[in-house]
């Protein structure tokens, strides 16, 4: 079974960084893309940022030059490098494939403030 493992949230005031890691088991980065989710209170889940298995990233224009999304596959990782972080992000964030075809994990908060 596909299973994924969010952490690296937290409390940072605006302006300031984290770095989200989710590892995965149970898939194989040659046949699917990953990406990040995020949802906010009384907001739908949404996309943040994707990378497919030939290494094409994409951004919501909302993080654009502010997030970085990458991948190690001999760790079977992602990550989410956020910098300059707004209280608009705010948000528990959770990763998947592009898609999302599989169970959701628990996901990692990250609040933004003063």
């Amino acid at each position: 079974q596909v299973h994924f493992v969010e952490s690296g949230g937290g409390l940072v005031q605006p302006g300031g960084s984290l770095r989200l890691s989710c590892a995965a088991s149970g898939i194989s980065f040659n046949l699917y893309g990953m990406a990040w989710y995020r949802q906010a209170p009384g907001k739908q889940r949404e996309l943040v940022a994707s990378i497919t298995s030939g290494d094409i990233v994409n951004y919501a224009d909302l993080v654009k030059d502010r997030f970085a999304l990458s991948r190690d596959t001999a760790k079977n990782t992602v990550y989410l490098k956020m910098n300059s972080l707004k209280p608009e992000d705010t948000a528990v964030y959770y990763c998947n494939s592009i898609l999302a075809l599989f169970a959701w994990g628990q996901g990692t908060q990250v609040t933004v403030s003063s």
